[in-house]
């Protein structure tokens, strides 16, 4: 698709924003801000599934669908950028 190579083609945080500022609603961007914030609390292992959906405001059904692709090997999007962002993470705070 298209739509990859585009994304793909970005440099910087700012450009990501004006992309996807003008490819998306602001209730497209609020989904996919809920679905990574769930991503990173499921990964954390902290929280319950309830305890997500009541901190986020999104329904047990996202939660539990989030759940599922960080499990299914065949989609591994979730977890390469926990852990890219994890290791960014690690290398600001030892600068």
């Amino acid at each position: 698709m298209d739509i990859f190579d585009a994304v793909a083609s970005l440099k910087n945080r700012d450009e990501c924003q004006r992309f996807l500022k003008d490819l998306c609603t602001p209730k497209e961007l609020r989904d996919f801000n809920d679905r990574w914030e769930i991503a990173k609390l499921l990964d954390e292992g902290e929280m319950s599934y309830r305890e997500i959906s009541a901190s986020t405001g999104a329904s047990l059904t996202t939660v539990t669908r989030v759940a599922r692709f960080l499990k299914d090997e065949d989609n591994e999007g979730y977890v390469l950028m926990l852990k890219r962002m994890k290791r960014k993470k690690r290398n600001e705070q030892t600068k």
